[in-house]
């Protein structure tokens, strides 16, 4: 890659902090598994003014359902569960599932009619399984979810994933489950369903299966002490100026710095973006990495296929990971067969099994009033490629 282009990311990442667009961004690029380009900008603290740093630790958020789905599939390998059992089989409030047909706004009382048909674990994996979100998802979920406090995912940080996994179980489903793709809980659901298998909590597990393995040294549920001089503040766009999110507002951004006990397998996670390019690296790599193997080759292939059966756009989702196919090719640079996501607080990532690229850019600013930054950084990194 051309170190020339590639210089080209400053320009961007420069201009975009000089007009106050967002605070800073830590941005990471690796070729071949050797890293060719990994630079810090701006600031950490728009208050402090404290600049950025290549290793500080960002709310990773959604990014969190990778690492859970990857949990899912070990145990898979491991013959303890199937891709198309029903979810009841583990969590029993899922049984007989219930779909919402009416919803009254006044008092967010409803009626139901039975489902077709169970919820599967590959239902969870692709959000096809008619579970809403949460705060952000519709309407008439969100009322109904806050009156039974069933939360975002990034907390309550004092009660336990099982307890509040065990009352969604008991709430209407927003359709049929495998009707369509409908982002939504689904990931938490699967944290629950690795306590639950392993008999480990969520924590543990991800800690002993593939955060050590993969030496990933600063991702975590909770953020420990002599840590959290490291981790970034949240900003918002508040009427075209950004400012700090006060840590009582809303999502709780303080929650990383907690003692918790609840481990969102959806959002809880934070991380740096050399810890999550490790994970990346070992997907490209076929499922060993730091002479570790997690998953294997074949399992990598079937999280990597497109598994909705809605043609009918563009969107392409996997076990866990939005995909570059045939199908969309065209509107990316990035090779068919990438994968990526990315979380609520600005973070996002892509993995290119062709180009054999690894690619992140991780800010803390939510919500972002320009947002276009990411698609450029991609396209930065593909013009640099000359061999």
């Amino acid at each position: 890659m051309s170190g020339e282009r590639l210089a080209r990311i400053d320009n961007v990442m420069n201009d975009y902090i000089a007009k106050k667009w967002i605070p800073g961004a830590v941005v990471f690029v690796a070729r071949n598994g050797k890293v060719v380009y990994h630079k810090a900008y701006g600031v950490s603290d728009i208050d402090k003014h404290t600049p950025l740093k290549r290793d500080d630790i960002f709310r990773i958020a959604s990014q969190t359902k990778a690492v859970t789905s990857t949990a899912i599939l070990v145990l898979y390998e491991e013959g303890k569960l199937l891709l198309d059992d029903p979810l009841s089989k583990y969590i029993s409030e899922f049984k007989n599932p219930k779909v919402l047909v009416s919803f009254n706004e006044k008092d967010s009382s409803y009626t139901t009619e039975p489902a077709k048909s169970e919820i599967t674990i590959r239902q969870l994996l692709t959000h096809t399984s008619g579970i809403d979100y949460a705060e952000i998802g519709s309407k008439e979920f969100k009322a109904i979810y806050a009156k039974a406090r069933i939360p975002v995912g990034f907390g309550p940080p004092n009660e336990k994933l099982g307890e509040k996994m065990k009352v969604l179980g008991t709430l209407p489903l927003r359709h049929q489950p495998g009707e369509k793709f409908t982002y939504g809980l689904n990931s938490d659901v699967l944290g629950y369903v690795v306590e639950v298998v392993s008999g480990m909590n969520l924590d543990a597990f991800f800690l002993k299966r593939i955060f050590e393995p993969l030496g990933m040294n600063d991702t975590y549920f909770y953020v420990p002490k002599e840590k959290q001089n490291r981790l970034v503040t949240v900003s918002e766009d508040k009427d075209g100026v950004l400012r700090k999110v006060a840590p009582a507002k809303g999502r709780h951004v303080d929650y990383p710095t907690i003692a918790g006990t609840y481990f969102s397998g959806g959002a809880g996670l934070s991380s740096t973006v050399e810890d999550y390019a490790k994970f990346l690296q070992m997907f490209l790599n076929g499922g060993i990495y730091n002479g570790n193997r997690i998953l294997g080759r074949k399992t990598i292939e079937l999280m990597m296929t497109n598994q909705l059966k809605d043609d009918s756009d563009d969107f392409q989702f996997g076990l866990g990971f939005g995909l570059e196919t045939l199908k969309n090719d065209r509107l990316s640079p990035a090779s068919i067969g990438s994968f990526s996501w990315g979380g609520y607080f600005s973070t996002s990532y892509w993995g290119d099994p062709k180009e054999k690229i690894v690619g992140l850019i991780f800010k803390q600013i939510s919500p972002t009033a320009h947002g276009d930054e990411d698609d450029k950084f991609k396209e930065l990194v593909y013009q640099a490629i000359v061999d």
